[in-house]
């Protein structure tokens, strides 16, 4: 569980946009609402990477991370889903 929650959505957004361009991973990231909703729907904690096609099933499911994040992965699952 996070030791800081965020007060609001757009602080929530600037956090994770400053994480996305320190990482420098490549990847977009997303952010889910206060409520945890997606997080809570797909264990995301601490970490993970999910592809969700367009018919809403999960493509891939990454193992946790830190230690099992890794975005080339999920690259290219993303290749295969669109081949």
């Amino acid at each position: 569980m996070n030791t800081y929650n965020h007060k609001t959505i757009d602080e929530r957004r600037k956090i994770a946009g400053e994480c996305e361009d320190a990482l420098q991973y490549g990847i977009h990231t997303y952010v889910d609402e206060l409520d945890d909703a997606v997080s809570k729907a797909y264990a995301a904690h601490p970490t993970r990477l999910y592809l969700v096609g367009i018919d809403g099933i999960v493509a891939y499911a990454a193992g946790l991370g830190p230690l099992d994040f890794h975005p080339y992965k999920l690259g290219k699952a993303i290749e295969k889903y669109l081949a």
